[in-house]
């Protein structure tokens, strides 16, 4: 067990964390999303409770730093972010419930084999402005052609995000293979982010996915591989398994997954996004990740400035 001025220490940076969203925390959230005030350690474990969080949440230091409203717990003077929460809450239901008609049409594209929904949407937290992130993992062997496919079938159906085009489309920026799905950027920022992934389709791969980024752990100690299926997933039928099944025979020879590979890498190299500063791009049979701005840096150097102003 821990001592409360350790775990006391552990919810503030939790909800300052948090503050740099713009989010604010349920208590049954503090608990969840429990980070390590010295969360890079990864010999470190939690056995918090949650029956201790509600209590550190009501006794000082921690009433100095940290209010309640509605449930909602936040950073002294930020009570206007309840309302926003609510506000992006209900936003975030109803593009929620107008991409399942896109997962329902990218599960039919060969080699698909799990898609999850990350970023804003995710944490419940989108503008009416904002896109759809998705993470999809692609039967090893035939990424190159998978992300091809899917990209192709957003495309013609007008709902891939490029250029000005951004509400409500799908962002395709991130990419893995069935046989390497372990997370490369092992930060508190990428922590958080597949913590919050919601899986939308192939409920299995996405244990195994979890399984494969356990290291989470170290940073989010009550990180746990789901046991139930979420209320919104979109499962095979008949349909769906018999076209994909069918463009995978189609379309799985190994010498079209070599031309696909040697015509987008060269196109790769050549985008100039690939080469700016801050970038994160990673093309190979293992994983194709876009990331042209890495968030992760920029918003842990916010995360630190509001604990210096803490004291």
């Amino acid at each position: 067990m821990r001592n409360s001025k350790e775990i006391s220490k552990n919810i503030l940076a939790t909800v300052a964390y948090y503050d740099v969203f713009s989010y604010p925390l349920t208590p049954f959230e503090v608990w969840k999303y429990l980070m390590n005030s010295d969360y890079y350690d990864e010999g470190k474990r939690s056995d918090v409770g949650l029956h201790e969080v509600l209590h550190e949440l009501r006794q000082d230091p921690l009433i100095r730093f940290i209010e309640e409203k509605n449930g909602f717990y936040f950073l002294k003077g930020r009570q206007d972010l309840v309302e926003e929460r609510i506000m992006k809450s209900k936003i975030s239901f109803s593009k929620a419930k107008r991409l399942q008609a896109m997962v329902s049409l990218i599960r039919c594209v060969p080699f698909v084999r799990m898609i999850g929904i990350t970023g804003r949407l995710a944490m419940k937290s989108a503008q009416l402005k904002s896109d759809w992130d998705l993470l999809i993992v692609l039967e090893s062997g035939h990424i190159w052609m998978g992300r091809t496919l899917v990209t192709l079938v957003t495309h013609l159906v007008g709902k891939r995000r490029h250029k000005s085009k951004i509400k409500d489309r799908v962002c395709l920026n991130y990419f893995l293979a069935k046989g390497s799905m372990e997370i490369s950027t092992k930060d508190l920022y990428s922590a958080n982010e597949y913590f919050f992934m919601q899986p939308v389709f192939g409920f299995e791969t996405y244990r195994s996915f979890q399984l494969k980024n356990r290291w989470i752990r170290s940073i989010k100690p009550h990180y746990m591989p789901s046991e139930i299926e979420p209320v919104n997933m979109v499962h095979d039928n008949a349909f769906s398994g018999t076209v994909r099944s069918l463009g995978e025979k189609l379309l799985g020879f190994a010498f079209l997954e070599r031309i696909l590979c040697d015509l987008e890498k060269r196109k790769i190299m050549r985008n100039p996004k690939t080469h700016q500063e801050g970038s994160f791009i990673k093309a190979s049979d293992d994983a194709l990740v876009f990331l042209p701005e890495l968030k992760g840096p920029r918003i842990f150097d916010e995360f630190k400035k509001k604990i210096e102003s803490l004291g």
